[in-house]
């Protein structure tokens, strides 16, 4: 009589398994399975073609027992709806992946409560280091304590000039001074910036760090070039997701005297501006001339063809990775803070200033 047994599931290779598979002893099969100690060539070759045959998958934890690190970064993102951050996104998991390494991703939403869960999750996790966008420049001793913790930190897109951490930037100031120059150049003295960070009452910024305030300041900055010194007339800004940027902008383009310009300080808030103009029956460029932060496909798709500042997004995550990488694997060097160029692209939105009727 025969008895018919279902054979339970396949039992998983283990490092015994792959050194019997190889002809090594068990020490050497996981060292050479781990990439640490000394293997000879030969031995490592064995051991690999082994655990392939074999389909052995390493245990990740125990590995990371072996050599302190767990190969995983985690980014903490600002807004990942924003297509800003989601190119940086896609640099940050491209460089690491090539790196050898994979990405835990949290957004915060600007918020520097969820900033702080985000990485006492992160480091609960044994990330090998940190890219964070900071919704706070003052709010940061969670970042302290993750760097002087000996979890490496590196900030992205701003700067926190009070902490002694790697930053990849742009330069934000110049980049938007540039732009309203352009402005000036063909004839606009009625020129609006429109942003979602900051306090229209606002002169300079008192904080270096935020790069929404170092663009209004590149902006002041380019008027009073030029002679204007009321900088604050055609200025709107509104908090973090507090208010509709198309709101904002129509609360200026519905004035008795409206500017002939607009700069918006990334690409969301342009979309926010054209919604406007186009429930105001505003013709772009003829009666509206418009210029943005960020390359975004739409800004390519649209007629006009808007101008835009261009920032080199996927490259700000890559060099973060790269700067993050480098700490990781031991370098001790000073803080370095790195500022990638901008490209401005001039296309078919901006025209020379005419008063409107």
């Amino acid at each position: 009589m025969t008895t018919n047994r279902r054979s339970g599931p396949h039992r998983p290779a283990t490092i015994p398994d792959v050194a019997r598979e190889a002809g090594v002893s068990r020490s050497t099969a996981s060292r050479a399975l781990a990439d640490y100690g000394s293997v000879s060539p030969e031995a490592r070759e064995r051991v690999r073609a082994a655990a392939e045959k074999l389909g052995y998958r390493p245990n990740q934890l125990a590995r990371s027992m072996i050599t302190g690190r767990t190969h995983t970064l985690g980014a903490v993102v600002a807004d990942i709806q924003n297509p800003f951050f989601a190119g940086v996104t896609r640099g940050i998991t491209d460089a690491a992946r090539a790196a050898g390494y994979q990405v835990l991703l949290a957004n915060t939403d600007e918020d520097p409560a969820a900033e702080r869960a985000a990485v006492k999750t992160l480091r609960d996790r044994h990330v090998d280091g940190l890219i964070v966008s900071p919704a706070s420049t003052t709010d940061t001793a969670h970042l302290t304590a993750a760097h002087t913790g000996g979890c490496p930190v590196v900030l992205l897109d701003r700067r926190v000039p009070r902490l002694d951490l790697d930053s990849v930037t742009v330069d934000n100031h110049g980049a938007a001074q540039d732009a309203v120059r352009r402005l000036l150049a063909v004839g606009h003295r009625r020129i609006a910036l429109v942003s979602l960070v900051g306090n229209d009452a606002t002169d300079d910024p008192v904080d270096p760090g935020s790069t929404g305030l170092a663009r209004m300041a590149g902006y002041r900055a380019a008027l009073r070039e030029a002679g204007i010194e009321d900088t604050g007339t055609y200025l709107r800004t509104g908090a973090f997701h507090g208010q509709d940027p198309a709101l904002l902008a129509r609360d200026l383009l519905d004035s008795p005297e409206p500017p002939t310009a607009v700069f918006a300080t990334d690409s969301l808030v342009a979309l926010g501006v054209l919604s406007a103009a186009r429930e105001l029956r505003l013709r772009v460029p003829e009666d509206l001339s418009v210029i943005t932060f960020d390359d975004t496909d739409w800004a390519r798709a649209v007629r006009p063809r808007i101008s835009v500042v261009a920032q080199p997004v996927q490259e700000l995550g890559a060099q973060a990775v790269r700067a993050l990488i480098a700490r990781v694997e031991g370098g001790t060097h000073h803080p370095e803070h790195t500022t990638l160029p901008t490209e401005f692209i001039e296309r078919e939105s901006v025209a020379r200033a005419r008063t409107r009727p």
